[in-house]
């Protein structure tokens, strides 16, 4: 009876233990899920030739703005089925949106103007000289007014966004990249040469502050918290920075991916992007106005440096493609035939 007790005893313990350690091993299977919840939810083939840059998702009408070089893609945000094409838009490098006054508006570096297009139909209403290459483009609401910020000029044009009359022209002493209003009429811009950020009075059309952006160098993406006062800048060597609005201090500076060129704030989740050409999307969390955690950096595409992103399904919108390995002296590949793509990062 004592042996049978035993024997009965050892089974059980042996079954126990299988049970645990088969348990323990479907548990340590099981893929670990992404830090940030964010990841590629679809790649959308949209091939055709020339290259691209900044993208615009007007997140109210459901449209995505692509530039592709010499025209401008308009893709559904929710189908992802290209619903139409701003022609003649020749090195087109970002979009702006005035949907009070039912008006777009494309920057054409190579050109040096800008294209006005109605809302409704897309289609080309005129044209604004402006300075050389332009390249980002914002619009702000309090002014009326539509900025360039022109590579070659090293300036701003301020256009009256209602009739396309130029208001006048800025000298930023420096190349300026992207820029960011904060809706109280003060136009934010990262000055490339000098490591700088700008603000700019948009009813005035003056120079307000200038401020350094150590440690961070050449910057090139600007995005804002609005409501806290914050703009994120994404810089060289793995760098971004974080700087008070009002008063011009840099309050952190999280590492990002290598190859940044565009920044995002989603004010629906407090995170900061930063998309990295290496190929990885870099998040940030807002813990507080001061305090900033790096999340995790969400593989993407190599290439995939600029985005869009969509406030009410907070969806981020990606440009890529394959190239081919540099020749000597190339800084990089030709893209490859019909290998464009857009990325769409979600939850």
């Amino acid at each position: 009876m004592l042996k049978k007790t035993v024997l009965i005893g050892l089974m059980s313990f042996v079954l126990l233990t299988t049970a645990f350690f088969i348990g323990s091993q479907t548990l340590l299977a099981a893929p670990a899920s992404s830090a940030s919840g964010y990841k590629v939810i679809k790649t959308v083939p949209l091939g055709g030739e020339g290259g691209w840059d900044y993208v615009y998702v007007d997140s109210g009408a459901r449209r995505v703005y692509i530039s592709r070089g010499t025209h401008t893609v308009v893709m559904d945000a929710d189908t992802y089925a290209v619903v139409g094409d701003i022609p003649d838009t020749q090195g087109v490098h970002g979009i702006a949106i005035a949907n009070d006054l039912g008006r777009g508006f494309t920057s054409n570096g190579r050109t040096d103007n800008v294209t006005i297009f109605d809302l409704k139909t897309l289609k080309p209403i005129g044209t604004v000289k402006t300075d050389g290459n332009p390249d980002a483009i914002v619009y702000d609401a309090v002014s009326k007014r539509v900025f360039t910020f022109n590579g070659r000029g090293k300036n701003t044009t301020a256009i009256n966004a209602a009739d396309g009359a130029v208001s006048g022209t800025l000298a930023l002493g420096g190349k300026p990249e992207f820029a960011a209003a904060d809706g109280k009429g003060g136009i934010f811009v990262n000055n490339e040469d000098t490591s700088e950020l700008i603000q700019i009075d948009s009813q005035k059309i003056a120079e307000v502050h200038r401020w350094p952006l150590a440690p961070c160098k050449s910057p090139s993406g600007l995005s804002m918290d609005v409501k806290n006062r914050r703009l994120y800048a994404v810089c060289d060597d793995k760098v971004s920075v974080i700087v008070n609005a009002d008063t011009g201090k840099v309050v952190a500076t999280p590492e990002i991916g290598n190859g940044p060129d565009a920044s995002a704030f989603d004010p629906g989740t407090n995170d900061f992007f930063a998309s990295c050409g290496e190929g990885v999307l870099t998040v940030i969390h807002e813990d507080s106005p001061d305090k900033y955690t790096v999340v995790e950096n969400v593989p993407t595409k190599r290439s995939a440096r600029t985005m869009g992103l969509d406030l009410k399904t907070h969806n981020i919108f990606m440009p890529a493609a394959d190239f081919d390995p540099p020749a000597p002296g190339e800084r990089r590949g030709k893209m490859k035939a019909d290998s464009f793509v857009i990325v769409v990062v979600g939850k």
